[in-house]
C-alpha cells in the first residue's frame, strides 16, 4: 500500500473518509461536503443520529456533487479525549472496512482532529500508521487460496491534512517503526522448518545494509566462552545453536550503550519434558523476544537513532534426542553459576542466562531489557492485554509503563523478592531452573536476575502478546511484532542525545 500526504480536497476519487469530532452538525471539511452534496450529508447524519461519538461511523454511497465513490464519516469523540490508539484504530478500521468493499484508492481527511497532547501532524501520521499496520499480510506459503482474491489490498492511501509537510516528516519516522514491526511479525509467523537458528541469524545479518554491525557466535565460540546453559538447551537438536550480536552505534563514541536481549527458541518441543501435542505448533513462535529485538534494531538503524544500542539474541531449538539434557542434569553457565535442570521445558531462561551475562560482561550497558515468551503463567495472570514486567529498577519500570501506555503496548509490573528467589534454590547446584507452579512467572524472573550482575535490568514476559495475539483494528496477524514500538519509544524519549 502506497501511503502519501496531501492538502485537503473533496475532489478526490475513490473512497473518501473523514475523521470528525463530536458534533451535532457538519463542521469544517464535513460542512464543505454537505454543501457539495446539497445537504445530503446533514440529512444522513440526522437520520442515523450520528454525532461523531467514538467508535461510530456513517457511510454515504455515491452522492451527487462529489467524485468519491463513497463517503465515510468516522466519529472520534471529543478532541480532549483523543489518544494515539484511537487515531491508529481509526486508520486500521477504515483499511479493513474498505478492503472488504474492494476499494483500491482511499483518501482519509484528518481535519480539526487534535488535542493539547497530540498536534495535527502527529494525528495525521498516526492514522497512516494504523492503516499501514492493518495492511500487513503473511501469505507467502499460500498457493491456492489467497485472501487477496476476495479482499484485494488497497493500493493507494492518501492522508489529507492542512499540515501535510509536517505530517510527512512525522510519518518518515513512524514508517520505520512499522517496518521493524513487520520484520518481527514475519519472523514469528515463519514455520520452524524454514526459520531455524542459522536461518534466523542469516536474516539478522541483513541489517548490516542499514549500518548495523552483526556478528554471529557459533557453538565453538560459545563453548570457549563457557555458555553451558544456552548450549545445553540446543544439544538435543540437529540444528546448531547461535548467538547473534547486533550493534547500532548512532550515539556518541564514549556513550554507554543500551542493550536488548531476546529469547530465540525457534521451536520448543519441551525437550525430554515433552509438551502435550495439542497446540505445540504454536511453539514456532517461541522466538518472539528475539524477533522483537531484531525488529527494534532494524527500526533504530533505519531512522538513524542517535543512540548506541546492542541487540543480543540466543537462537536454539529445544528437541528430545539421545543427546538432549534430562531432568536432574546440572549445567554450568557462563557466569560460573551451576543450574540443576528440573524441567527441560523451562528452557528459555537457560538461554537468557548466558545471553544476559555475556551482554553485561562485554558491553557494560546503561541498562538491559530482555524479552521472552517465557511462561504460560503470565497469561493466567494477565491474559493477552499486558506483558509482564519485572525489574530491579523503579525508574526504568516507570519509563516502560509510561511508554507502553502511550504506544498501546501495555506492561504490568509484578513483584520480586527474597521469598520468591528462595524457591529456585537447589539442593545440588547453585539454583534450579524452575521454582514450581506457584508464582511461576515471578520465579522465572528471579532466575534471570541472578545473571544480570548489578546492571539496571527489566524483563518483559511476552508470552501472551508476541504470538497468537487477539485480532485488533491494527493487527490481524498471528505474530504481532509486540515490543518494537514500545522500546523504540523508550529510546526516543529518554536515551537519544
Amino acid at each position: 500500500m502506497n501511503i502519501s500526504f496531501s492538502d485537503i480536497s473533496i475532489a478526490k476519487t475513490g473512497a473518501l473518509a473523514v475523521l470528525v469530532g463530536e458534533t451535532a452538525s457538519p463542521r469544517g471539511i464535513a460542512a464543505d461536503l454537505d454543501k457539495a452534496t446539497k445537504g445530503a450529508l446533514k440529512r444522513a447524519m440526522k437520520a442515523a443520529d450520528f454525532t461523531g461519538k467514538p467508535g461510530t461511523s456513517l457511510e454515504i454511497m455515491g452522492s451527487q456533487g462529489i467524485a468519491a465513490s463513497r463517503v465515510i464519516l468516522v466519529g472520534m469523540g471529543k478532541t480532549g479525549d483523543l489518544s494515539l490508539s484511537a487515531l491508529e484504530n481509526a486508520g486500521g478500521t477504515l483499511v479493513g472496512r474498505l478492503e472488504k468493499a474492494k476499494e483500491s484508492t482511499v483518501a482519509i481527511i484528518v481535519d480539526n482532529v487534535s488535542s493539547a497532547k497530540i498536534d495535527a501532524a502527529e494525528a495525521a501520521a498516526r492514522v497512516a500508521f494504523g492503516a499501514r499496520l492493518r495492511s500487513y499480510r503473511f501469505e507467502k506459503y499460500k498457493t491456492v487460496k489467497k485472501t487477496d482474491k476476495t479482499t484485494p489490498p488497497i493500493k493507494s492511501l492518501t492522508i489529507m491534512t492542512a499540515v501535510a509537510p509536517a505530517a510527512r516528516k512525522t510519518w518518515a519516522t513512524l514508517s520505520k517503526v512499522a517496518d521493524g514491526m513487520f520484520l518481527a511479525r514475519d519472523l514469528v509467523n515463519e514455520p520452524a522448518n524454514i526459520l531455524f537458528p542459522a536461518e534466523f541469524a542469516r536474516r539478522a545479518k541483513t541489517l548490516s545494509k542499514l549500518g548495523v554491525k552483526v556478528e554471529v557466535l557459533n557453538e565453538a565460540a560459545m563453548t570457549k566462552l563457557g555458555m553451558g546453559s544456552l548450549l545445553g538447551v540446543g544439544q538435543g537438536s540437529e540444528r546448531d545453536s547461535q548467538l547473534v550480536v547486533m550493534r547500532w552505534m548512532g550515539g556518541k563514541a564514549n556513550e554507554k550503550p543500551v542493550a536488548f536481549v531476546g529469547k530465540g527458541v525457534c521451536f520448543d518441543t519441551g525437550g525430554i519434558s515433552l509438551k502435550p501435542p495439542a497446540g505445540m505448533e504454536d511453539m514456532k513462535g517461541d522466538m518472539g523476544g528475539a524477533a522483537c529485538v531484531t525488529g527494534l534494531m532494524h527500526t533504530l538503524a533505519a531512522r538513524k537513532a542517535k543512540v548506541n544500542a546492542i541487540g543480543v539474541i540466543g537462537l536454539v531449538e529445544n528437541m528430545p534426542d539421545g543427546k538432549a539434557i534430562r531432568p536432574g542434569d546440572i549445567l554450568t553457565s557462563m557466569s560460573g553459576q551451576t543450574i540443576e535442570v528440573i524441567n527441560t521445558d523451562a528452557e528459555g531462561r537457560l538461554v537468557l542466562a548466558d545471553a544476559l551475562w555475556y551482554t553485561q560482561d562485554r558491553f557494560k550497558p546503561q541498562f538491559m531489557i530482555d524479552l521472552a515468551t517465557l511462561t504460560g503463567a503470565i497469561m493466567v495472570a494477565l491474559g493477552r492485554e499486558y506483558a509482564g514486567l519485572f525489574s530491579n529498577d523503579d525508574k526504568l519500570s516507570k519509563m516502560l509503563s509510561d511508554c507502553g501506555e502511550a504506544e498501546g503496548e501495555k506492561v504490568w509490573r509484578l513483584p520480586m523478592g527474597p521469598a520468591y528467589d528462595k524457591q529456585i534454590n537447589s539442593r545440588f547446584a547453585d539454583m534450579k531452573n524452575t521454582g514450581g507452579r506457584d508464582g511461576g512467572s515471578i520465579t522465572a524472573a528471579q532466575f534471570l536476575e541472578r545473571f544480570v550482575n548489578k546492571t539496571t535490568w527489566a524483563h518483559l514476559d511476552v508470552a501472551g502478546t508476541a504470538m497468537n495475539s487477539p485480532a485488533s483494528a491494527i493487527n490481524q496477524s498471528w505474530g504481532s511484532g509486540w515490543g518494537v514500538r514500545l522500546l523504540n519509544r523508550l529510546v526516543a524519549d529518554h536515551y537519544e542525545g
